[in-house]
């Protein structure tokens, strides 16, 4: 199954999320580890598309979220900033969802410089991400 760049970018407006938590993690410098997540979720009858989207970026894994539920998810950084990130900047998201994007990224750029693991930018990290999906609107 072939996927044009605009296709992906409505499917991803619509089923996508860009998600950060922050987890508690002992030998971690801070104490928490950040995990950065671009995941899309369909009925396992759509897996498909799934797997397309999996081909197109040569990255990530489909497996089972919930239930009858699939889900598409990269969490390798390196994937994320190589493959996710430039596609998403050289095709827009249409929707609000951009916003979470530039703040995905802006998180994605600042742990490729190590600042993840610094207490200051551990708090920044956390305030971006308190302000993505859902707490944009709190």
């Amino acid at each position: 199954m072939h996927l044009e760049a605009q296709w992906i970018v409505g499917f991803v407006d619509g089923e996508g999320c860009f998600h950060v938590s922050i987890n508690p993690h002992r030998e971690m410098a801070t104490g928490y580890q950040v995990l950065p997540e671009f995941t899309v979720v369909q009925h396992k009858q759509d897996v498909k598309v799934l797997h397309a989207l999996k081909d197109h970026f040569g990255c990530g894994v489909v497996r089972v979220n919930h239930g009858d539920r699939m889900a598409y998810r990269v969490r390798s950084i390196n994937h994320l900033l190589e493959r996710i990130i430039p596609f998403f900047m050289k095709h827009p998201l249409k929707s609000k969802k951009n916003i979470d994007f530039r703040k995905f990224r802006r998180i994605l750029l600042m742990m490729e410089k190590g600042e993840h693991l610094q207490e200051q930018g551990l708090e920044e990290i956390r305030n971006i991400a308190s302000q993505m999906n859902r707490g944009r609107s709190r």
